[in-house]
């Protein structure tokens, strides 16, 4: 039991590091009103774990790996809180529409490339 939890710490300590280094890099390179730091860990973190779901739903992916990358990884790299705190924050400044673009691409996408990420593994 205290293996998997040290499995999904592992992963979750290079899953929010990622996604620190993600925004840093987006706030310097990209600044705009789009939070496109959020965005795009989400819909990457979508594709990954898609991925990894074609690897484990093969045999290729051990439980102990699915812990680590899915659980851990994803889990701390990807953000619906942060999602949410941002959809908020945008339709507090009046900026409905950016607010609903946001929702509908993150969620589009992060659908199409989570079915991406299982199909290429298939």
């Amino acid at each position: 039991m205290f293996k998997a939890f040290l499995l999904v710490g592992i992963g979750g300590f290079f899953g929010s590091i990622a996604r620190y280094g993600v925004k840093l890099l987006t706030d310097k390179y990209i600044p705009a009103a789009f939070p496109y730091g959020t965005f795009l860990v989400n819909i990457a973190g979508c594709f990954i774990i898609g991925l990894l779901f074609g690897l484990a739903h093969r045999s290729q992916l051990s439980a102990n790996n699915w812990l680590v990358l899915a659980t851990g990884f994803c889990g701390a790299f990807t953000t619906f809180s942060t999602f949410a705190l941002e959809n908020n924050m945008l339709l507090a400044g009046k900026q409905s529409t950016t607010a609903i673009v946001y929702t509908v691409l993150s969620l589009v996408i992060g659908l199409l490339l989570c079915r991406w990420g299982m199909a290429l593994v298939r």
